[in-house]
């Protein structure tokens, strides 16, 4: 709905105006009403109207006056329409330099205002659509350029479109990288971004992960203030997904060289937090001055995933012996971060089999049957042996798994359909790069997976379209390129073939929990 401000000195003008016109059946809702120009101006500046109906003769500023001043106060004013029981020419004229949609003359004739507002809906849809294009088309570039540097890229073109996206000086202020994750960046989440952050420069991102990230210029901030816009957009980003989320806030940094820096700060803080089950607003230089107690155990414990994968008995023992010596020495002396540690090395090691096409439930299962569970080890021996008895396993079925494997095509064509489902695939295209025949290879994969390979990438599609589509608040048209269909009329159709329902239904049924629906698109 478009809002309508109404302002004219007759109280009867505005009530006629109200009852005679059914704005809501053209898409506009009266917002605020005003006997005066003052008022009027008032109110423009709160409610922020896409449409006002003004008189021009009113007491201290007339319509004219108020137009004028609101096109000078707005970056995007509203579109006026002035009513006037004076045919003047003089009027007439003045209104069409303040570009006024319409001048109308008094009495109000109904039908010519319902045409006018037919016309004006329309406009302000285009109008819309054209911002969010060119908003969206602004967010995607600006994102590849700040991608580009937080992977390491740097040259002087970069910093210059990139200090422009972000309308910095020359000489930029002090900058800060707030990073979350979400589902997707939408359009409300970076609109959410926009009003907590509107006294400040600031510009969003997402990161190769799908992590949110946004980079504001902090030398307006002080810690109070930031504190009090991080913990409002938690909330948002929050309702939003359903569950708690961890804002993670970087130190300041000077100039679009330091952007990558204080992203990997972000990202730091961000890891440590999720491995530990924490949500809230945290600051890099908090994080960092509490991990300097256990900087040498963390390193030591970081390094056995890859260790493990080598399959190195030796190079395991010494590394968890190592690490826990210092743990032993007093560096960690809190032993839930000890088993945050363990618990964040269990999540690698079950990527790591996942990978390899291993079970990491079930070697799960196996490891807490025969030593427990992590939560129960009450003491640092009885966490080593576990985790140094978890390593020697791990590497022990990742060298059969790599085995097992080695010659395995088909896993790793499904690995990387798994991968790549987003990206245009065929099979011929796919039997090129694997070095097979295309018919035997989709014979493979039948057998492999018990459906063809259209059948299974469809599925593939279709499942992350669900997901997306229950919880965010992308349109089905983004929905559709995002999981690899060119042609929303395509996408509809074999997602109505796969789950029986079209995605505008799924996706109102997966908002209200509702298990019924009628087509629609």
């Amino acid at each position: 709905m478009w809002n309508v401000l109404l302002v004219d000195d007759e109280p009867g003008v505005l009530e006629g105006l109200k009852m005679m016109i059914d704005w809501e059946s053209y898409g506009f809702q009266v917002c605020g009403e005003a006997l005066n120009g003052p008022d009027a101006l008032r109110l423009i500046k709160e409610l922020r109207p896409e449409l006002v109906f003004t008189d021009i003769r009113m007491p201290v500023i007339n319509g004219l006056e108020l137009i004028e001043q609101t096109n000078r106060m707005l970056s995007h004013p509203p579109k006026f329409i002035i009513l006037s029981g004076y045919d003047d020419f003089q009027y007439a004229l003045a209104a069409a330099r303040q570009r006024v949609a319409e001048y109308l003359l008094k009495p109000i004739d109904d039908e010519e205002i319902e045409a006018l507002l037919v016309k004006l809906n329309q406009h302000l849809q285009e109008k819309e659509a054209d911002e969010e294009n060119r908003m969206k088309q602004h967010y995607f570039a600006f994102n590849h350029m700040v991608n580009r540097l937080i992977q390491g890229e740097y040259n002087t073109n970069l910093e210059q479109q990139v200090r422009l996206s972000l309308q910095l000086q020359e000489k930029p202020g002090e900058l800060r990288c707030i990073l979350m994750d979400t589902l997707s960046f939408s359009v409300d989440l970076r609109q959410q971004v926009g009003g907590i952050f509107s006294q400040d420069i600031a510009c969003s991102f997402q990161d190769s992960m799908g992590r949110t990230g946004v980079l504001i210029e902090s030398s307006a901030n002080t810690d109070g203030r930031l504190q009090e816009k991080a913990r409002l957009l938690q909330a948002n980003v929050g309702i939003e997904l359903g569950q708690p989320v961890i804002i993670a806030i970087s130190d300041r940094g000077e100039g679009i060289r330091a952007i990558r820096e204080l992203y990997l700060q972000a990202l730091r803080v961000w890891k440590q937090k999720r491995a530990q089950g924490k949500s809230g607003v945290f600051y890099f230089h908090e994080v960092e001055k509490r991990n300097q107690q256990h900087v040498v155990s963390r390193l030591k414990l970081s390094q056995l995933p890859e260790i493990v994968a080598e399959g190195n008995s030796a190079a395991i023992e010494s590394c968890v012996e190592e690490a826990f010596a210092s743990i032993a020495a007093g560096v960690l002396p809190d032993i839930e971060v000890a088993r945050a540690y363990a618990a964040d090395l269990e999540l690698t090691i079950c990527r790591l089999l996942a990978e390899r096409n291993g079970n990491p439930d079930t070697f799960m299962m196996g490891m807490e049957q025969e030593h427990g569970s992590l939560g129960g080890m009450a003491d640092y021996p009885a966490l080593k042996g576990y985790v140094r008895c978890l390593c020697l396993e791990t590497a022990n079925v990742l060298h059969a798994l790599n085995q097992q494997n080695e010659n395995n095509t088909i896993f790793h064509m499904i690995q990387y359909v798994d991968r790549e489902y987003r990206n245009k695939l065929q099979m011929h295209d796919l039997a090129k790069q694997f070095h097979m025949n295309s018919a035997y290879l989709g014979q493979l994969f039948k057998k492999h997976t018990g459906k063809s390979f259209n059948v299974y990438l469809n599925e593939k599609r279709i499942e992350e379209a669900m997901r997306l589509l229950k919880r965010t608040q992308m349109k089905i048209s983004d929905v559709a390129q995002q999981v690899g269909y060119p042609k929303v009329d395509y996408f509809i159709h074999k997602f109505k073939m796969h789950t029986g329902v079209l995605p505008s239904v799924f996706k109102t049924n997966s908002k209200t929990g509702s298990d019924s629906g009628r087509d629609g698109v």
